[in-house]
């Protein structure tokens, strides 16, 4: 029997949009620690930034908000998520 921790949720968070600045994964990675959910960066681009995060569905769904709006020099278009499976069946 697996263990699940109620409401705890380990996603890829695909980022699309005008993200040139290069303050704008910095920021990603202050935003997270600031909301306590553990994050990794898989890819980055101009206009893609792949994340994984996870933690509480409701510190995500904050972190998604907060990437959407962003900062003043980047213009974020869309954001996918996508759960991750952490157990292998």
């Amino acid at each position: 029997m697996t263990v699940q921790h109620h409401g705890h949720l380990h996603e890829r968070m695909t980022i699309l949009g005008d993200l040139q600045a290069a303050s704008f994964v910095p920021w990603i990675r202050r935003h997270a620690a600031k909301l306590g959910l553990s994050q990794a960066i898989s890819h980055q681009s101009v206009d893609k930034i792949e994340l994984e995060v996870a933690g509480p569905v409701e510190l995500i769904d904050m972190m998604e908000v907060g990437c959407s709006l962003g900062p003043i020099d980047v213009w974020v278009e869309t954001i996918l998520r996508t759960p991750i499976e952490s157990d292998a069946e």
